[in-house]
């Protein structure tokens, strides 16, 4: 290091040199999110063609060798030369940034690419691209070695280890078969470059199905097909949908309904002053007029999850912008003014103002908006940034409701007044819960007169050590009571089978006595009022019989954790024991003592008594089986469950809450349909015998 500093110390990067240089500017990291942004880079290009009109299926391929293609079925990247730099279209288009035709020339309407960088980064990051263009009856090809274009000696399959000799004087397109007349389309392989990308870099197949699903729904009649080829036997994945965004709020709800599906749609345009590139190669400010379409779908359910999906120009925005935010202070203010209206049915004070929260509770919307070159902030497009988006989306949605709220029909009179009933009761609940919080605070949440007599709490203070096991039944309790490390092990009971909280309301979830006394004891609230950090122990653990009605007991406190106390099944923090099922005890001769030895299913225990009979020894007969907790002595209860260097637990983890939401429906809703369904195609993996294990 030294204090000089000095023209000779800076550093000029010209072209692809700086994407390669600081990767992370322009896809986010150089790990598995930056190794997905660019297959999306050329997707999205993909998609931009579909929704111009220009083909109905894309393509995208993850070979065996760890590249990956793209196809469509496109207009094809222009292979004529372009004037200014001397270079066919498709050179430009990769070697290039800023360079495309998507900067307001004509070729797009409106496209989610928009800077120009997103092939040329993709290539630059690439250890080998390839591109065939179908055009003119002519099919036409380059290849590019870190962005540089030249030929690959290949030796039959292509490979990013082959021979590579750049171009020297001039590029050169090449003819390499070709076409029915009127045929178009682009495919694009690439190996991504390990020198940019960690070793754990990895395409996301989960990741990459999602995407595809969501922007089959957003256009309409275009297929997407997913093939993976790394595996042993091939999978593929096709996604069609041509109800666009209602499906997808269709798909995307999992509680039961208060509204339908409401579909907004209008536009507006605006002026924007923007530099345009002039034919002499100059910049010169022009005032333009812009022309912004807006689809939005939502639907309000019996929950108070709130899920809303936002798009520009079919680009994800999963941190808003200007155009969520018209939406939802729209949505805040119209329902606000008719709340206002029917204070009196509402019995709704002057005081009472509705939150943000309390209208989006429940709510499952898509919206999108097309604009011609949105203003995003960052490569990234995360979060839309045009000013004049807020005002437009903020009408369509006003228009939408006025004539929901204003029809005379009796299905959406009935609507819109269980909609208003729904966000005032939201309303009132968060009053109460808040009024409720404030007088706890002033509470010790330790004090021993302000929970469930039949607690029985450990000493210990400190969240971070501390247990709580639900315990099934009062036999078990005596046994756990007995086996428990009182420091820092608390226990409570509950009776037989708690309700199935999927089903019933809030009000009777509360004023259910053992519903309330496991919320009361975890002492962090419930539902949206939830306080991770307020949570009275570490870990909760469920303990309940290694039976059919122990399964069950789990799974209604699972359907309550899930329902009301997510955070802490989100923060890893809800396990469920593992009791042993039985007891064998092997007789050693001699004073040597006998050895006891648990097992966990039946299959473990036939590998353990054929293990002992090769050895030549002798177990006890008969071989005590565990109907339930309450059969086990307190020191075989604390030795297999309940010590921490002995036991087993399951930890219950949610790795996808649209998936989670949809499965507790299923099993615990009240639609029997779905439920009927899912046990016959289930009965014939189901073992008998392995009932109670």
């Amino acid at each position: 290091m030294t204090s000089e500093y000095s023209a000779h110390h800076l550093q000029v990067l010209e072209g692809l040199e700086a994407v390669r240089k600081r990767p992370g500017m322009y896809i986010g990291s150089n790990g598995s999110p930056g190794l997905m942004h660019c297959l999306w880079e050329i997707i999205d290009n993909a998609v931009d063609e579909a929704v111009a009109g220009n083909g109905t299926r894309i393509d995208v391929i993850l070979h065996a060798d760890g590249s990956v293609e793209v196809q469509d079925r496109g207009r094809g990247v222009p292979v004529d030369v372009e004037p200014r730099t001397g270079l066919s279209g498709v050179e430009v288009v990769y070697t290039k940034l800023h360079a495309g035709g998507k900067f307001g020339g004509g070729s797009y309407a409106a496209s989610g690419g928009l800077h120009g960088v997103g092939a040329s980064v993709v290539n630059a990051l690439s250890e080998r691209l390839d591109v065939e263009v179908d055009r003119g009856g002519k099919t036409w090809a380059m290849s590019f070695h870190r962005g540089e274009p030249g030929r690959f000696a290949d030796q039959g399959e292509p490979s990013p280890d082959a021979p590579f000799s750049p171009f020297e004087e001039r590029s050169e397109l090449q003819v390499v078969g070709k076409v029915a007349r009127g045929v178009t389309g682009t495919r694009v392989r690439y190996w991504a470059d390990r020198q940019i990308f960690t070793k754990d870099a990895a395409f996301q197949v989960e990741e990459l199905v999602t995407r595809a699903r969501q922007t089959a729904f957003l256009v309409p009649g275009l297929e997407i097909v997913i093939r993976d080829e790394r595996g042993e036997e091939p999978s593929e994945t096709s996604y069609k949908f041509d109800g666009g965004i209602s499906e997808f709020v269709h798909f995307l709800a999992t509680d039961a309904p208060v509204t339908d599906d409401w579909r907004f749609q209008g536009s507006g345009s605006f002026t924007e002053t923007v530099p345009m590139l002039q034919p002499d190669g100059s910049m010169r400010s022009t005032e333009v007029q812009r022309e912004c379409t807006v689809d939005i779908a939502l639907r309000w359910g019996t929950g108070y999850d709130t899920i809303i999906r936002s798009f520009v120009n079919i680009i994800a925005t999963p941190k808003g912008g200007t155009h969520q935010q018209g939406f939802e202070q729209e949505l805040l203010k119209q329902i606000r003014a008719e709340v206002e209206k029917n204070a009196r049915r509402l019995k709704v004070g002057q005081n009472d103002k509705l939150d943000k929260d309390d209208v989006l509770a429940g709510l499952t919307a898509v919206l999108t908006v097309s604009v011609p070159e949105p203003q995003f902030e960052g490569q990234t497009k995360e979060v839309l940034g045009t000013p004049a988006v807020r005002a437009i989306v903020a009408k369509v949605v006003r228009e939408g409701l006025k004539e929901r709220f204003t029809s005379t029909r009796r299905d959406d009179k009935n609507q819109t007044s269980m909609l208003l009933d729904k966000v005032v009761a939201e309303m009132k609940a968060r009053v109460s819960a808040r009024a409720h919080k404030e007088t706890q605070r002033r509470k010790n949440a330790l004090e021993s007169s302000s929970l469930p007599a039949k607690l029985i709490d450990c000493r210990s203070n400190d969240v971070s050590n501390s247990e709580l096991f639900i315990v099934e039944g009062d036999s078990a309790l005596g046994t756990a009571r007995r086996a428990r490390d009182s420091e820092f092990q608390a226990l409570l009971p509950i009776r037989g089978k708690i309700l199935n909280t999927q089903k019933a309301s809030i009000g009777d979830m509360l004023s259910n006595a053992e519903c309330a006394s496991i919320i009361q004891v975890i002492g962090a609230g419930s539902g949206r009022t939830f306080d991770i950090d307020a949570a009275r122990y570490g870990k909760v653990i469920m303990m309940s019989d290694a039976d059919v009605d122990g399964a069950h007991i789990r799974t209604l406190l699972l359907t309550l954790f899930y329902r009301y106390l997510r955070p802490l099944i989100e923060h890893g923090r809800v396990y469920a024991a593992v009791p042993p099922l039985h007891r064998v005890i092997v007789m050693h001769p001699g004073s040597k003592p006998n050895e006891t030895i648990y097992t966990y299913s039946d299959g473990e225990l036939n590998k353990l008594l054929a293990r002992l009979r090769k050895q030549g020894k002798r177990w006890q007969e008969p071989i005590q089986r565990y109907k339930g907790l309450g059969e086990m002595d307190a020191d075989q209860l604390a030795e297999t469950t309940m010590q921490r260097d002995g036991r087993l637990l399951r930890r219950v983890r949610m790795e996808d809450a649209e998936a989670a939401g949809r499965v507790f429906e299923m099993l615990m809703g009240n639609e029997v349909a779905p439920r009927r369904e899912f046990i016959i195609d289930s009965a014939d993996r189901l073992d008998r015998e392995a009932i109670d294990v």
